[in-house]
């Protein structure tokens, strides 16, 4: 864009590198207020206006919305036209002439006029309205409107609130009908529930009576509604703006990175907005993010540390837990060995704490972060793959998933597992640049929204899928598609349950030149990576086996390392069952999340020692010997790592609160083992792992050549079990959200129709499902998908699959009616 004051004479040449002598190649030329403006052809007037720092008034406007036109309150002079336009639908032409409000008393007139109609039916209760105070009409009446209104009749109302659903309330004689929240709905999220209701002074914002805004997105539109007409129940009338103190922030509930911004007051979260990151999540969250915090206040939090004596846990001080838990780790140590089990939820400087620790001061490499399903393959491709990438790299990014001509995904469910990753693929669906291919037993309502084409793949089969598209003997039109420079496939978490399935994957992408991104589900997953708490990598992406890394790590730590490769999360539990190994120390981990959660509590129960740094009580803490309560994200600093690689630092929001994060509680721990771990701080940790920096070590790495599984055999009343995590789940930081889980999907066996008319049931009826340590019993929903195939939902109100059933994705169980009928 160039910027000059307009003249009767053409403007003399400008010579190279002089302020406005670059043009966009396709630059349109016109004036705006006088000033003389070059733009990409295609900008709207509105746009340009903001170019040179001219804010037209808009209500209906967004920038990543289509234009509508709808509210009329941008409406500009153009030099020709009969009358006003709107300014947000007109795109500059050549030589075109706009006078703007603050130049033209027609526009000025005009808008102060459209003001007052928009005015006319809203009602004047600024004082009470959650927006009162950041509400944009309130602010544009204030700059662009009339002192007084010369309406005297009474204005129309509506019995208040409407529930949309149990997030979102409407106040519909607050809505100017600007249809920001139907766009954003139909356009981003893929949701049309809201819509449009009446005509004339009637009109309204609405939803169907049998169609609730069970939306995962749904949040979005109460931030970008410019009026109070939206509001959400867990904030509606509970603080003022101005009453509110705020902090940037990253979400910490999935790995899509999200930034946002946090409000709170009195020491207590009050809600959360979207921040803006355009490489990110440009200016959306999913409700997950944005409404799951209440369990930073929750009652059941734990805030004292805990020891156990005479079989009870009683509240002690820090220095008396310390002691405890050093007395017990150092004694199992020396009497075999501890297993560290951070978990999942943690930022990167507290699992490069848990994986200091276990090296140097329990001398050990039995640390494992992943607190789901895991395997030796798994750790080969991440240590080949994932580990030391990033978008400076060369890893796969938002945008290159928004330019690549074709998407693969590969056990993994974007809309309930990493929710802007779905939006991202929407987006580029929708412009028809992206075809998405999806290896699944159905299609879900995500690859319906996507547009997917499902290449139909058995739970368990995924292995045999990806071998065959990198053989070319399956696939046909996806098969080309993934040839073309640029595509890319996303990897989910849930492919480590399937043999056979990271080495096909890499295989395909020697075959094709495809890009791979694995893309985990918690936010401290691709961390973890990085902050070496896994048994075979170090930091860094540094090798365990590799006598080099070994010692350059322990140069700056001033320890020895240990070379023997460690146990995983598995082969550590059973160790501790057996006896192998007498000490634990837990992180932030659900059995009920493991592959095995008998084989956890088995464990638990048969340690002789188990140390547990925990927010909640629960399965572990019933057996822990010490309990040391650590803070929530929301307490302290730190950083996540996103599914890219890319850095989420944070700061704290919530101070005072009193809780540690767990790499000061095990500074502490260290301490009294005579270790001193020089890791006081978030920033202490993060300066270690900047000296240690990252070593990319491109191949394919040992174990990457396992075969795909055989297909298993069934009898006439068993299937296939497919299951993943629902985004609304009876996860642990779901807790006291009676809103947010109201707007839950309900959990349901889903069967194709020849196995539900051989079982006689139809939708609404209830199946069992049975597995080998239990059974799940919930309505059916028949579904277009291959026969002896069966869905649940993995952790929901009902459902714990691994729990109930004892087994996982790719298990084998068997159907039957809650009255005895079977298959």
């Amino acid at each position: 864009m160039t910027l000059t004051p307009a003249s009767p004479q053409p403007a003399p040449a400008l010579p190279p590198g002089a302020p406005g002598a670059h043009t966009p190649p396709d630059a349109v030329h016109c004036t705006i207020d006088g000033f003389d403006v070059a733009v990409p052809k295609g900008t709207l007037i509105i746009r340009a206006a903001e170019m040179i720092g001219v804010m037209v008034p808009r209500f209906c406007e967004h920038p990543l919305l289509e234009p509508i036109g709808a509210c009329r309150q941008c409406l500009v002079e153009v030099e020709g036209q009969r009358k006003p336009v709107a300014s947000c639908t007109m795109p500059v032409s050549e030589g075109m002439a706009v006078r703007t409000q603050l130049t033209s008393p027609v526009a000025d007139k005009a808008q102060q006029g459209n003001m007052e109609f928009l005015l006319i039916n809203h009602p004047l209760d600024c004082p009470t309205c959650d927006k009162g105070g950041e509400c944009p009409l309130q602010n544009q009446a204030m700059s662009n409107g009339r002192g007084e209104s010369r309406f005297r009749d009474e204005k129309r109302t509506f019995s208040k609130p409407l529930p949309l659903s149990s997030e979102i309330l409407l106040d519909r004689e607050r809505c100017i009908s600007c249809t920001r929240c139907t766009r954003f709905a139909e356009q981003i999220a893929g949701d049309p529930m809201l819509q449009l209701f009446e005509r004339a002074a009637q009109q309204q914002i609405a939803v169907a009576d049998d169609e609730p805004f069970d939306s995962y997105f749904s949040g979005n539109t109460v931030q970008v509604c410019p009026v109070g007409a939206l509001t959400s129940a867990q904030y509606r009338f509970r603080a003022r703006p101005f009453d509110l103190r705020s902090e940037p922030s990253a979400c910490e509930h999935c790995a899509s990175g999200c930034a946002q911004r946090t409000d709170y007051r009195r020491g207590r979260t009050t809600r959360r907005l979207a921040g803006e990151d355009p490489a990110v999540n440009e200016e959306w969250n999913c409700d997950k993010g944005r409404f799951a915090f209440r369990y930073v206040s929750a009652n059941q939090r734990l805030t004292t540390p805990l020891v156990r004596r005479d079989g009870e846990l009683q509240p002690a001080s820090w220095p008396e837990a310390w002691a405890a838990a050093a007395a017990g780790l150092r004694q199992a140590r020396e009497n075999g060995g501890v297993g560290v089990l951070p978990g999942g939820r943690l930022t990167v400087e507290d699992a490069y704490a848990y994986a200091k620790f276990a090296r140097v001061a329990l001398g050990t490499n039995d640390v494992d972060a992943r607190a789901r399903a895991h395997s030796a393959e798994e750790l080969a491709f991440l240590g080949a793959a994932v580990a030391g990438t990033g978008p400076a790299t060369g890893a796969v990014t938002y945008d290159d998933l928004t330019a690549a001509p074709a998407v693969l995904l590969a056990g993994f469910e974007p809309e309930e597992e990493s929710p802007i990753v779905f939006l991202r693929l929407r987006r580029a669906t929708r412009t028809g640049t992206t075809q998405v291919f999806d290896l699944a037993p159905f299609a879900t309502r995500a690859a319906e929204k996507l547009q997917a084409t499902v290449l139909t793949t058995l739970p368990g089969a995924e292995a045999q899928s990806l071998r065959a598209l990198a053989e070319g003997t399956w696939g046909g039109p996806a098969l080309q598609a993934l040839r073309t420079p640029g595509a890319v496939v996303l990897a989910g978490e849930r492919l480590a349950e399937v043999p056979g399935a990271f080495s096909a994957l890499l295989a395909l992408a020697r075959a094709t030149g495809v890009r791979v991104a694995w893309v985990p589900r918690r936010a401290g997953e691709r961390g973890a990576i990085e902050a070496g708490a896994l048994p075979t990598l170090l930091p860094g992406g540094r090798a365990v086996g590799d006598p080099t890394a070994r010692a350059e790590v322990g140069r700056l730590w001033g320890a020895d390392l240990p070379a023997a490769p460690g146990r995983d999360l598995t082969g550590i539990l059973t160790a501790v069952r057996d006896g192998v190994l007498p000490g634990l120390l837990v992180g932030g981990v659900d059995p009920c999340d493991l592959p095995d959660p008998a084989l956890a509590e088995t464990a638990l129960a048969s340690a002789s020692f188990v140390v547990s740094l925990e927010m909640f009580p629960g399965v572990v803490t019933e057996w822990a010997d010490v309990v040391l309560p650590v803070a929530a994200a929301p307490e302290k600093a730190g950083t996540y790592l996103d599914w890219e690689g890319r850095p989420r630092s944070f700061d704290a929001t919530l101070h005072g609160s009193g809780q540690l994060p767990d790499g000061r509680v095990l500074q502490g721990l260290a301490e009294e083992l005579d270790v001193d771990l020089r890791l006081p701080t978030p920033q202490a940790a993060r300066a270690e792992l900047a000296a240690l920096g990252a070593v990319r070590r491109p191949g394919e790495g040992a174990g990457l050549d396992v075969p795909p599984p055989a297909a298993p055999s069934l009898g006439a009343d068993q299937a296939v079990l497919a299951s993943w995590r629902q985004l609304i789940d009876a996860g642990t930081l779901l807790r006291d959200e009676p809103e947010l889980a109201g707007t839950a999907r309900p959990p349901v066996v889903r069967l194709g129709a020849q196995a539900a008319g051989r079982l006689g049931v139809a939708d609404g009826d209830r199946v069992t499902v049975s597995g080998a340590t239990g059974s799940i019993t919930l309505p059916v929903q028949v579904t277009p998908m291959p026969d002896q195939v069966v869905w649940l939902p993995m952790r929901s109100p009902g459902s714990e699959v691994r729990a109930d059933l004892g087994t996982g994705p790719g298990g084998v169980v068997r159907l039957s009616t809650p009255v005895g009928g079977v298959l």
